[in-house]
């Protein structure tokens, strides 16, 4: 009992989609961060999956609900129930497949057709280890990144590259927008009534400060 306690406690609840073709390595990106796990055996994942792991930030711990998109991708059939509530996104290309690397416009577009304009978006180039078949240069996905106004990382799941820093620094540059949007409502925040939600985005909003001295039902 104890232990669920301490896994409910967190300050703010982020919810994060994984997104990008099939096959580029989301659910790998999703296990090693969560689970600190990867499988070589890749099957499409059946549904909408999402994992939650917890990071500090600041002094404040940050729990991330991260999505995966789950196969739907190749049926271009994801939903808008996918994005609503999303306040970060990975976006997902394979660094040996270039058709992944041109389909990130397509991607975004979708992304930010049903998401709030304040959403922290990282590209990412996943299997960097795999050198000797890269199709995609470091330098075009840079130009793209500054361009779209992303973040960009490239990360290999198998060899658990930077798939920590990519998760993190998502997780940190959306705590700084809520943080920021937090001081807009009002300077003084001891103006704001006690278990107030701070939506970030629309009203049904699942990535909320969490509610003030409330408990686990």
């Amino acid at each position: 009992m104890g232990a669920y306690r301490a896994d409910d406690d967190y300050d703010y609840l982020f919810k994060v989609v994984l997104i990008g073709d099939s096959g580029v390595g989301k659910s790998n990106l999703l296990s090693r961060f969560t689970r600190n796990e990867f499988s070589l055996e890749s099957k499409s994942t059946i549904g909408v999956e999402f994992a939650t792991r917890s990071i500090h930030v600041d002094d404040k711990v940050v729990k991330a609900q991260i999505w995966d998109t789950a196969g739907q991708e190749r049926y271009r059939a994801i939903t808008s129930a996918y994005y609503r509530g999303a306040v970060g996104a990975l976006l997902v290309y394979d660094v040996t497949r270039h058709v992944t690397f041109e389909n990130v416009e397509r991607w975004l577009k979708e992304l930010r057709d049903h998401t709030d304009s304040s959403i922290v978006i990282m590209l990412v180039g996943n299997k960097a280890d795999l050198r000797h078949l890269r199709a995609v240069s470091t330098e075009d996905a840079t130009a793209f990144a500054e361009r779209e106004n992303t973040f960009f990382m490239e990360t290999s799941a198998l060899e658990s590259l930077n798939v920590e820093n990519a998760f993190t620094e998502v997780l940190t540059q959306i705590y700084r927008v809520v943080s920021r949007k937090a001081l807009d409502v009002g300077d003084d925040l001891t103006t704001l009534p006690k278990g107030q939600t701070i939506n970030v985005g629309s009203k049904d909003d699942v990535s909320a400060v969490k509610k003030v001295g409330c408990c686990s039902s």
